[in-house]
């Protein structure tokens, strides 16, 4: 499940990151700050999925950090697109990154003896 989790993580930060770059250079529809935004989170959540697939301490709350990001921006962007906040949208996005971290947090491997090695 660990590595379905990160893996959908790692995409789901690339399309964001990909996506920004698209409206930025070609589509024009959001502001640039708007495209900053979740191109920035976009990589945050591709960074964590790499620290959730190896299970480092702190790279959940990354992950919860992007993906959060992620949804604040599209409730701006929801406004921008279609004139109103659909809900259902916003219900799939923020469900299917409740899944995402219920699957990395059921699978974290945690660290044998629970304490990181020593340096020699």
């Amino acid at each position: 499940m660990l590595p379905a989790a990160a893996a959908a993580m790692f995409l789901y930060g690339v399309y964001a990151i990909v996506s920004g770059i698209a409206d930025l250079l070609f589509i024009g529809t959001l502001e640039w700050w708007a495209n900053a935004w979740g191109m920035l989170s976009g990589a945050i959540l591709a960074l964590a999925a790499v620290f959730v697939r190896i299970s480092l301490p702190g790279g959940l709350a990354l992950a919860v950090a992007g993906l959060l990001g992620l949804q604040a921006i599209s409730l701006h962007n929801d406004g921008l697109y279609y004139g109103e906040l659909l809900h259902w949208t916003q219900g799939v996005r923020a469900g299917f990154s409740l899944l995402l971290i219920a699957l990395a947090w059921y699978a974290w491997e945690p660290i044998p003896g629970g304490k990181l090695p020593e340096e020699p």
